[in-house]
């Protein structure tokens, strides 16, 4: 029987992660274990640190990955993306050249007779005022815009520079020892909490899967719905496999 896999957050290109290149190879060689028995393949967002697509200018790297990808989807492989925080400015490359399914919003995907809410997470149950006025700068069409007339030299440059920061803002340091905090309980989780309110009006979602929050999580919200955070492929090497009517969070070895 044919799998369905799911995945989140490899940060490709992030100049605050060593050995990246050793990263994605990594990263295509899973692609290329799971490819005989794979049906599709949910990327839940985050996979590259910054994306951003001129008229006729895309980032510079990634060829193996983007190999590995096309190759999928030539073979009948349903690779879906859906966009995260980092490479929102994805437009229409990844389906003119490597076949992939874009998806910019959440959304629930049936799956098997199973009812998926998907996305990446970010902006979901966080209330945070400068995240929100972060995202919707991010999100302006017109912001978009005017960035785009930045030479792609410097604009990815900023780009990636921004990432950095961000990423590094996340990990522990002197003014942060502990990095962005582990599992806060389903009472202080964003996601979860967003999860809980939703299937009160919309009791029929089975599955909520989620990116961005960089931790394992497999929590039974009720009886009859479940919610995965996926984890990363920067440390973790996390996926979500679901076959035969049952879904798993696993991690791929080194």
């Amino acid at each position: 029987m044919k799998k369905i896999y799911f995945i989140s957050d490899a940060h490709l290109g992030s100049r605050a992660i060593p050995n990246s290149r050793e990263q994605e190879k990594h990263l295509c060689r899973f692609l290329d274990e799971i490819k005989a028995q794979a049906e599709s393949i949910y990327i839940l967002g985050d996979l590259f640190d910054f994306w951003f697509e001129y008229k006729n200018v895309v980032p510079k790297g990634y060829t193996r990955l983007l190999g590995k990808l096309s190759e999928l989807t030539d073979m009948g492989i349903a690779v879906h993306f859906f966009t995260g925080n980092h490479d929102i400015w994805c437009k229409d490359y990844l389906t003119k050249e490597c076949g992939i399914i874009m998806h910019y919003d959440p959304e629930i995907i049936n799956i098997e007779g199973k009812n998926f809410f998907m996305a990446h997470g970010d902006g979901l149950g966080d209330e945070s005022k400068t995240f929100k006025f972060l995202r919707s700068i991010f999100h302006n069409r017109l912001c978009q815009w005017l960035f785009r007339w930045i030479h792609p030299d410097f604009g990815m440059a900023f780009g990636l520079e921004w990432a950095k920061h961000s990423r590094m803002k996340h990990e522990p340091s002197t003014q942060n020892p502990q990095g962005d905090p582990p599992y806060m309980g389903e009472d202080k989780e964003h996601l979860v909490l967003f999860a809980k309110r939703y299937l009160k009006e919309n009791p029929q979602t089975d599955y909520f899967i989620f990116g961005h929050r960089h931790i394992e999580l497999d929590l039974m919200l009720t009886r009859q719905n479940r919610l995965l955070i996926l984890g990363d492929w920067i440390t973790q090497f996390t996926y979500a496999e679901f076959s035969d009517g049952q879904i798993t969070l696993m991690n791929y070895p080194l």
